[in-house]
């Protein structure tokens, strides 16, 4: 199937963090305080996405307080932190939100994003990804995770639904 026809179905759009949403590195400061650096065109990208009636959702590994800030920042419907089985998890969500896998998008970068990559209608694996990832992928971002990896898959699936020009013409004035 076309790439086209991949996208023009998808309603949710699930994304790991770290390496995605993130460049997959992780500071402490001195008092061990974990911090993330997030890309404003990501989180701009959901929120246009959202705008335009999708759903948004983490699910990652990791636990950090910094995924919780940043979610409700960007009004993501869905947060899930500390999944070591990704799948049957991002299944739960699809089920709770009335779609089917094939309305669903998950974004990528490593190995417990795999299964969730081939599960999914559009499986997006980011640059910088695994070479299993970018195998199992649909689609290959150009951006790394972190550096607009989100945002690009945003516009190629609003695009793809012809919904894009509708999104900015707000911005044209």
């Amino acid at each position: 199937m076309a790439l086209a026809d991949l996208c023009r179905g998808i309603e949710l759009i699930l994304t790991d963090v770290d390496g995605v949403m993130t460049d997959g590195g992780i500071v402490y400061d001195n008092d061990g305080v974990e911090t993330k650096r997030f890309h404003v065109r990501d989180g701009f990208g959901v929120k246009l996405w959202r705008r335009g009636g999708g759903r948004f959702g983490v699910v990652t590994a990791r636990t950090s307080h910094v995924v919780q800030l940043r979610a409700g920042e960007i009004g993501a419907d869905y947060v899930r932190q500390g999944v070591e089985l990704k799948l049957a998890v991002v299944r739960e969500i699809v089920i709770q939100a009335g779609l089917e896998m094939q309305q669903t998008c998950f974004i990528g970068d490593d190995l417990p994003d795999l299964a969730c990559i081939r599960a999914a209608g559009l499986g997006v694996a980011v640059a910088d990804a695994t070479d299993e990832l970018r195998q199992a992928a649909d689609y290959v971002t150009s951006a790394r995770g972190g550096r607009g990896a989100v945002r690009e898959t945003i516009e190629m699936v609003l695009k793809a639904q012809r919904r894009w020009d509708e999104m900015i013409k707000k911005y044209e004035a």
